[in-house]
């Protein structure tokens, strides 16, 4: 536990060492249902996902066999859900797989594994993981997963070749977009049925799909973007499951969209950029600078209406952000790595946190806790690399979290 030398802060490292620690991305769960272990990415042991218990530190080793793409904690039941290449060795996941392999949805059932561990009697791998099922390797699956609201579906992004199949005839499919060279389609998202193994195909779109995520208080409701790896031509997309794609926040070519996550019930947090000098005009086009309203913004799933919390006033302004269920409070992160936290209720915006070093691997990438009372992020802060990073948690203050008694 430190305080931060700037705001005062609470500060709790819970991981304090160059292990190759990283947070799950803010658009997904950190916390186990049971709200004592948050689960992290770490080269603690290669190729392997960890979890650390926020009240006593310990940290426990929680796949056996590698994987890849995104860590999918349910937010009712004591389960893990990772990807992994079905003929890859253990611990020998590639970064995002091999594409001419099967690939398996594993759960892995925490419940058990930790009470194991409180008994110091953890047995063999078999134990705790069950595979889901198996995608063939014709439809192109990629770690990009998120667990419905019922818990009873997992989605996943399908590549371009099983997306054609499905796709309307005359679809136009969209070209590469931006210096990066990504964005072309189709893609789409199918749905696994965690008892049966069953695959059905619940939206495809002729551009390259990304940051899959669940609205985890409606069921068969998703948000996700055109990935570009910068602007995209319209950042968010929203669909519900037997229904058509739709828009999110129709932008227009200066709009600079990015980084959205679902934050209440109705709401989507995003970060509408203001990082680049005013004028700018280049690959990614006349977008970016301040010249037009910029901040973190907040779109209505039901309505479509927008609004915006706050904008730091110097330097990139917000890029990551997220929001508390409670509706209360929203936060963004920005190039400094920087935490500003938002009152929704009376306006005000605040420094919640600092020092987490430009230099890091990452940004800080926060994420609010399911009781709207502390927020994790990842930061280099403590350690002498100026790189690597560590699990952190920042509590708000009581006299912040009393507003809301």
């Amino acid at each position: 536990m430190i305080t931060d030398p700037v705001t005062g802060v609470k500060l709790a490292f819970l991981t304090t060492q160059s292990k190759g620690d990283s947070k799950i991305y803010p658009t997904h769960p950190q916390w186990a249902a049971d709200g004592n272990w948050l689960v992290f990415r770490s080269g603690r042991v290669a190729g392997e996902a960890m979890a650390v218990n926020e009240q006593d530190g310990r940290i426990v080793q929680i796949t056996q066999g590698g994987y890849f793409g995104m860590l999918v904690n349910a937010r009712q039941a004591m389960k893990l859900y990772v990807m992994r290449d079905a003929t890859s060795a253990a611990n020998k996941q590639p970064r995002y797989g091999n594409n001419d392999a099967d690939k398996q949805i594993v759960e892995v059932d925490l419940a058990k594994l930790f009470a194991d561990v409180n008994k110091q009697q953890v047995k063999d791998e078999g134990v705790y993981q069950r595979v889901v099922g198996t995608v063939p390797a014709s439809m192109g699956a990629g770690g990009d997963m998120a667990l419905d609201a019922k818990e009873d579906l997992i989605y996943f992004r399908i590549g371009r070749e099983e997306a054609a199949k499905h796709l309307p005839a005359g679809t136009k499919v969209s070209d590469t977009f931006g210096p990066r060279n990504m964005g072309a389609g189709p893609t789409g998202i199918a749905s696994m049925n965690v008892k049966t193994g069953e695959i059905d195909i619940v939206t495809v779109v002729p551009f390259q799909a990304g940051h899959i995520q669940t609205n985890p208080w409606v069921s068969g409701e998703l948000v996700f973007s055109w990935e570009t790896g910068g602007k995209s031509p319209q950042r968010m997309w929203t669909v519900k499951v037997g229904e058509k794609a739709r828009p999110l926040f129709p932008e227009a070519d200066y709009d600079w969209v990015t980084h959205e996550a679902i934050i209440t019930k109705g709401e989507v947090a995003f970060a509408l950029m203001g990082h680049r000098d005013v004028g700018t005009n280049d690959g990614w086009g006349p977008s970016g600078t301040r010249e037009k309203p910029t901040g973190l913004g907040i779109v209505n799933l039901r309505t479509n209406e927008m609004h915006i919390v706050g904008q730091p006033q110097e330097g990139s302004g917000v890029w990551h952000v997220h929001g508390s269920p409670n509706g209360r409070w929203a936060v963004g992160d920005d190039f400094a790595r920087d935490l500003y936290l938002y009152d929704r209720k009376t306006g005000e915006q605040m420094l919640l946190t600092s020092g987490h070093k430009t230099t890091a691997r990452d940004h800080v990438h926060p994420t609010f806790s399911a009781d709207s009372k502390k927020i994790q992020i990842q930061s280099a802060m403590l350690l002498e690399d100026n790189r690597s990073l560590n699990i952190c948690i920042v509590y708000l203050p009581e006299w912040l979290t009393d507003r809301v008694k």
